[in-house]
């Protein structure tokens, strides 16, 4: 049984070029754009291939147009028409929009939710960051107003590890887990963006322990 495959079919694409969209759809799947090119041009009667993880199958023609049913795992990613134009060509045209806002865009999403072991690695906007760092500074805490009227103890303390250092905010009881000096894992933090200074803080149910033995639930 054929599904279609949420938010990836072609109707939802219609206004993209062609060149476009093939180029979206290597991006999305991890398909290598010239293979991805090649499948296409050599699909010239009704049969299957499979690149990386998408099934190319041909359907057809409608004047000088190549119908395309693209599947993975059972699921529609897409039928589209493919001028033969387009395959013809001396170059891959897939290529010439792998650097396309909407690719650009798509890549700086799916890095939001890399995990980097390593301070250097570290890029504004990364979630779910775990890494282990030194505790270089702890700055001495200050009393802040929340929205919700009450008094908080809030802090930075500069952490780094052999690729770099960042300032790591410290709310409340977080603030006593740590020390100079100390070794730290943490796990579950975001990377923001502070008046342009790069910091690190925890993230919901983010946790620091200092050398396995205490450990502080955001």
């Amino acid at each position: 049984m054929v599904t279609r495959e949420h938010g990836a079919y072609d109707s939802r694409h219609k206004n993209l070029p062609l060149g476009e969209y093939l180029a979206f759809l290597s991006v999305k799947f991890s398909v290598n754009p010239d293979e991805f090119f090649q499948a296409l041009t050599s699909l010239k009667e009704p049969k299957k291939i499979r690149c990386g993880s998408l099934l190319i199958e041909f359907r057809g023609m409608i004047g000088n147009e190549r119908i395309f049913l693209m599947t993975r795992e059972s699921a529609v990613v897409g039928q589209f028409r493919v001028p033969e134009s387009f395959l013809l060509g001396e170059f891959n045209p897939i290529k010439s929009f792998m650097d396309c806002d909407r690719i650009r865009r798509f890549l700086a999403k799916k890095a939001v939710a890399v995990q980097s072991g390593f301070i250097g690695g570290l890029s504004v906007g990364m979630k779910h960051v775990t890494l282990s760092a030194k505790v270089l500074e702890v700055q001495k805490p200050a009393s802040v107003f929340t929205r919700y009227g009450e008094t908080v103890s809030v802090t930075n303390a500069m952490i780094g590890d052999e690729t770099g250092t960042i300032k790591l905010c410290l709310w409340d009881t977080q603030i006593q887990i740590i020390s100079k000096g100390d070794t730290i894992h943490i796990k579950n933090a975001r990377a923001f963006a502070f008046k342009g200074e790069k910091q690190l803080r925890l993230e919901r149910n983010g946790t620091i322990s200092v050398e396995q033995e205490k450990t502080i639930t955001a």
